[in-house]
């Protein structure tokens, strides 16, 4: 199959719905090219119905970013799907949860606050040092984030710990430039996704796309974002590191 992302092994988290932005890099890795293996965890039945609605039905692997041994395990899991000798040419950090308690900021205790950290930034780190034995080639790890440096209405310290997840982003991109990986984060709009529904406000949030927008922003599509992922998983972005493409239909350019 010829594509962009042809003979390429991706390997995506956090697809639990159609209407995620891990599920259309998913998918549009698959068209062009890339042989895609999907991780999930607590709704494990959930995402491999999921992953038969690819054009290509992908296996799925258990992984709970918290657990050290699933971490620990993850290599020999993907080397069960692939064979031995096989590894990854990309990664795809889809991963974020907060607490309710995190969503109020002069309220939210430190263990909310430490679980929305570790869970959507920490995490990046350790999934990827996890997937290091399987990129000895290099590679590209491309993570979702929410434009941290402005304070967004409602998000709170949802938006701390997305400002940690870009900081990482460009630590891991600093310690791994040396091994030909690449780390970057696409900066999506709002969706109205699974996740948009445990953000308390999600609505105020979101309205400001309707009034600040240059372009048309659909919350409703996740291909948008999906596309800038598989983009930055391809060779078109070969010394490309450290860097937060956005795909907002143009919100971070505006002034108030």
């Amino acid at each position: 199959m010829s594509g962009i992302l042809a003979g390429k092994r991706i390997l995506v988290t956090g697809v639990l719905t159609e209407s995620s932005i891990a599920f259309q890099a998913a998918k549009v890795a698959q068209e062009e090219g890339a042989e895609v293996i999907l991780t999930g965890f607590g709704r494990l039945t959930l995402v491999e119905r999921i992953a038969k609605r690819l054009p290509k039905t992908a296996p799925v692997i258990e992984l709970d970013v918290t657990n050290q041994e699933h971490l620990d395990g993850l290599a020999d899991k993907v080397r069960e799907i692939q064979g031995e000798g096989a590894g990854l040419d990309g990664v795809v950090h889809s991963i974020a949860f907060g607490p309710q308690g995190a969503f109020n900021f002069l309220e939210g205790s430190w263990e909310d606050v430490s679980t929305a950290v570790h869970v959507s930034a920490y995490s990046l780190k350790s999934l990827t040092t996890a997937c290091l034995p399987l990129m000895e080639r290099g590679g590209s790890v491309v993570g979702l984030t929410f434009d941290a440096q402005f304070a967004w209405p409602k998000y709170d310290w949802m938006g701390v710990a997305k400002a940690a997840l870009e900081s990482t982003n460009r630590y891991l991109a600093r310690d791994l430039g040396r091994r030909n990986i690449r780390c970057n984060l696409i900066s999506a709009g709002p969706l109205k996704s699974m996740a948009a529904k445990s953000i308390p406000g999600f609505e105020s949030l979101a309205d400001v796309w309707n009034h600040r927008a240059p372009m048309e922003w659909d919350m409703s599509d996740a291909e948008p974002a999906g596309r800038g992922v598989v983009g930055l998983l391809s060779d078109f972005f070969p010394k490309t590191t450290g860097e937060i493409v956005h795909v907002d239909a143009g919100v971070h350019i505006m002034g108030a």
